[in-house]
């Protein structure tokens, strides 16, 4: 199946990024190349680092980018690793950085890859990263039932995650759950039929929780966000999109607390955590999809792009 990813917000991202001509940027989840493609069109003596831990999403990428090879190096990484990948080609910092946070559209409608609940055949395996030896299937078939329970309430926001969780720890005592149909089946058996398609599919939520500790989507953003503010030269740019409230929130509170990082009770009259700000929010409120845009791709309808500039004082 060929590689498919509508690169959303593609125009706003390339515009916030300010580009420099010969400037180093840094599409820390390159996907397809769509984003990446633009970033290397704008350059003259600049470079491009593309990464991304998916073996398909760099095989697409190299044949997007083909003509503009000279420009791009590509990495097959997850994007924590982009302080060290950097400094490994010879780069101290970036001008620009992009994360496109979002399932693309060929790991979704690709039925053996196990993101979608709408191929019901399809495994429970859901990684980003195929040389991870651990799957979805072992997610829902080994964890206790409070850890299911946890990371369905906490990264699926699952208002019965308690029910699903305990559905799924009875259902696999009888046999072992393998398929996405099979899980699909102890979702909907969980949620009252009155509210099971009220905020949409009724194994949305569950899957994308699943994902995201399979993954450790959250923990990766949480933790390195700050470290690819303090990889950027002065004047260089951060552009996360995300796709759901959780990532969201954390790239909003992390741009803010890098924008104004003073811990002192606001009755002091100066300053003396000595915590300076690293810059600015560009991004006061979210840039969204476009009606032209969300016309030729529904599934860009959650997406938020943040900008965050580094200023060095």
């Amino acid at each position: 199946m060929e590689f498919q990813h509508y690169s959303v917000l593609l125009e706003e991202t390339i515009e916030e990024l300010k580009i420099r001509p010969d400037g180093v940027y840094v599409d820390g989840t390159v996907g397809g190349g769509g984003h990446a493609l633009e970033i290397a069109k704008h350059l003259t003596g600049g470079h491009l680092i593309g990464m991304d831990q998916d073996a398909d999403a760099l095989t697409a990428a190299r044949e997007r980018l083909a003509d503009v090879s000279d420009k791009v190096t590509l990495v097959r990484a997850n994007y924590e690793t982009m302080a060290e990948t950097l400094h490994s080609l010879g780069y101290e910092k970036a001008d620009g950085i992009l994360l496109d946070l979002g399932v693309s559209s060929f790991q979704l409608d690709t039925p053996q890859r196990g993101f979608s609940y709408m191929a019901k055949d399809a495994p429970l395996d859901m990684r980003m990263d195929q040389r991870n030896p651990k799957t979805a299937y072992d997610i829902v078939n080994q964890y206790a039932e409070e850890e299911l329970y946890r990371i369905l309430r906490d990264y699926g926001e699952e208002r019965f995650a308690r029910n699903i969780a305990a559905n799924i720890v009875r259902e696999r005592k009888e046999h072992p759950i393998r398929t996405a149909g099979e899980l699909n089946a102890i979702i909907a058996a969980s949620i009252p039929k009155k509210v099971q398609f009220s905020g949409g599919h009724p194994s949305k939520r569950t899957f994308q929780a699943i994902r995201i500790e399979l993954n450790r989507e959250l923990d990766v953003l949480q933790e390195h966000l700050d470290e690819f503010i303090d990889l950027l030269t002065d004047g260089g740019r951060l552009c996360v999109i995300t796709f759901h409230s959780l990532e969201d929130r954390i790239v909003k509170t992390l741009m803010k607390q890098n924008q104004d990082p003073c811990i002192c009770p606001k009755e002091f009259p100066v300053c003396v955590c000595g915590r300076v700000s690293k810059g600015e929010v560009i991004t006061k409120k979210p840039i969204l999809p476009g009606r032209k845009e969300l016309e030729e791709n529904s599934r860009s309808r959650s997406a938020k792009l943040r900008v965050f500039e580094r200023k060095i004082r």
